[in-house]
């Protein structure tokens, strides 16, 4: 899988509910300093969408926490949450509007040991943690690259969110029917 084409900047440069779509199929690649490639397939995502979405972390505006977020699409936004569990977002949108997408789960196809049916499990596995905040998804470490589309994408409410009120019951969670490594219905 060395060598295929990066999904290229003007797809992540949308709307986050179209770039979570979008990328359920698409693979992740991680490449290690050794040279090993571990490749899974995108199943879960979930959008976020700035400033007004309450279970955003822009909700706060810019802090140093969220700088990547206001940053020009298709770069990596990684954050801690239990204080133990690195999260992967993909940047969206253009420059200065902070949108984003949480990579939920993928399917493991070649070169990943355990679990990743959750967002801090497939960080996990992928060694991926806060030296990847702010890279760029089109870079030779971390990248994303075109997949088989699945034949059917499920959206529902996102996870874990229910103090974000009225944002908590927005359809921003995306699947492939189906597949068995979804973190959970």
């Amino acid at each position: 899988m060395k060598g295929a084409a990066r999904l290229p900047r003007n797809f992540y440069a949308q709307d986050a509910r179209v770039v979570a779509r979008g990328l359920i199929g698409a693979r992740l690649h991680r490449v290690f300093p050794d040279g090993r490639e571990a490749v899974g397939r995108i199943v879960e995502t979930e959008a976020y969408l700035g400033p007004r979405d309450l279970a955003s972390h822009a909700r706060h505006g810019r802090t140093a926490r969220t700088e990547v977020m206001f940053g020009p699409p298709g770069y990596a936004y990684l954050f801690l949450i239990y204080g133990m569990y690195w999260c992967l977002n993909v940047v969206t949108e253009r420059k200065g509007v902070a949108h984003a997408v949480l990579i939920r789960a993928i399917e493991p196809l070649s070169g990943i040991e355990g679990r990743t049916d959750g967002p801090g499990k497939l960080c996990r596995a992928l060694s991926l943690d806060r030296a990847f905040n702010g890279a760029d998804l089109r870079g030779p470490t971390l990248f994303l690259t075109k997949g088989k589309p699945p034949a059917r994408v499920a959206v529902s409410r996102r996870i874990g969110v229910d103090y974000a009120r009225h944002w908590a019951r927005r359809l921003l969670r995306f699947t492939e029917a189906g597949n068995p490594h979804v973190s959970r219905s």
